[in-house]
């Protein structure tokens, strides 16, 4: 008598040849960002004299830009095919570097920053509605934690390698290796294949919700009080780390912090994909709650215990922290948007997820710079930014969720 065996199925084919490139590619181009990221300040500071209130407000120009293009972005996205987009604003993105080696005055410098502001918003939004496009969608979240891995490796290496060449050369030669880093990752990101035919929407007449996911609204709010603290946190921390008597390199803190991304990003794409996107952003929100709360109390554990060894160690062990908790929320929010739009429609979601984090960032960039040159200073910002993830969490469970397990689609 024959017996019916079902054997178990195949999982859908997640690394294909597209699917490393466009991770390599994003590599490199976040190795580029990631290498300005802790020495713009200081380039603000040392060659312009600028105050930190000014540096923020100048280097939100970057968000602002990019938040301003985003929805933009978006809507073109899902009107052409987004692979010859992407090359384009890929290369213009690199192109801006080469403004810094020129930017002799502030308001050359402004002018740069915005310009790579609305190069890095496109850029990126396409990039996120590409890897959308060629991964399957039983994989989503494994596929999307992975791709962002790439940032996080990015960002594990290019602040500290950026931080040590400060030391030693000028800020010119940091710019010129931002660039090669660039038009490296442009050539790799050259031989993605996209092979899915999307639904374009070329003949729907202009709309609000042609540029933004109204399904996404909850949502955004949520995941835009969560990119506040960090917009704080890796503009000022550096500043952070030497006003607590902190020696080591502050690129330290963010290769730990990477680790703490790669590491939960592995696990939490693959929760997700098991349907546990909701708690998966529970946890991470709680994972950084406690983490800014620590964070923001470290001035005053300095002043009663006195202890640089016992700051040290709780200084990194926050950024390892911090890289968990945003490690799980990334891939699950991302997941989120994507879940909640129709086949025509993804890059708006990326556009709507990317545009909630700009926001909550340059909010952070702002208020940070204000806040830390009062009495109150960098302690009372990120004590802020704990309140800030409070507000987020209660947001997610009492209106996000619901109305995403009631949304969400299945495809």
């Amino acid at each position: 008598m024959e017996q019916n065996i079902s054997l178990p199925q195949p999982k859908d084919k997640l690394w294909t040849q597209s699917f490393i490139s466009a991770c390599i590619g994003n590599f490199l181009l976040f190795f580029a960002f990631y290498l300005l990221l802790p020495i713009l300040p200081l380039y603000l500071i040392e060659v312009f004299d600028t105050n930190r209130s000014s540096v923020g407000i100048i280097l939100s120009c970057y968000t602002l830009a990019a938040l301003a293009i985003r929805p933009v972005a978006g809507f073109i996205l899902d009107m052409f095919s987004r692979k010859p987009l992407y090359l384009i604003a890929y290369i213009l993105f690199v192109a801006c570097f080469a403004g810094y080696t020129l930017a002799n005055l502030i308001s050359i410098f402004v002018i740069v920053r915005i310009m790579h502001g609305l190069t890095f918003g496109m850029v990126t939004t396409a990039g996120n509605s590409l890897v959308v496009d060629i991964m399957p969608s039983s994989r989503r979240g494994e596929g999307l934690g992975y791709f962002g891995v790439a940032n996080n490796l990015a960002m594990a290496t290019g602040p500290m390698f950026s931080l040590f060449l400060h030391d030693f050369y000028s800020f010119n030669i940091i710019f010129y290796i931002a660039i090669g880093s660039g038009l490296l990752g442009f050539l790799v990101a050259s031989t993605i294949k996209t092979e899915k035919k999307i639904e374009k929407s070329l003949k729907q007449p202009l709309a609000f919700d042609r540029f933004f996911l109204p399904k996404g609204l909850s949502g955004g709010i949520s995941f835009m009080f969560i990119a506040i603290p960090y917009g704080m946190l890796t503009t000022y921390v550096a500043i952070y780390g030497k006003e607590l008597g902190i020696q080591s390199s502050m690129g330290i803190f963010f290769s730990l912090m990477a680790v703490g991304l790669i590491g939960s990003r592995l696990f939490a794409g693959k929760m997700v994909d098991r349907g546990k996107l909701t708690w998966v952003i529970a946890c991470g929100t709680i994972i950084c709650l406690v983490a800014f709360f620590t964070l923001s109390s470290l001035n005053r554990i300095n002043a009663f215990a006195d202890n640089t060894v016992l700051i040290t160690v709780l200084f990194y062990s926050i950024a390892v922290l911090l890289g968990v908790g945003y490690g799980m929320l990334f891939p699950a929010y991302n997941t989120l948007f994507v879940n909640l739009a129709p086949h025509n429609r993804r890059a708006t979601a990326s556009s709507t997820y990317l545009t909630s984090w700009d926001i909550g960032v340059g909010l952070g960039l702002v208020v940070g710079g204000r806040i830390s040159d009062t009495t109150g200073g960098l302690p009372l910002s990120y004590l802020i930014g704990t309140l800030s993830v409070g507000i987020s969490i209660l947001i997610f469970k009492r209106i996000a969720a619901p109305h995403y397990n009631k949304n969400k689609t299945e495809y």
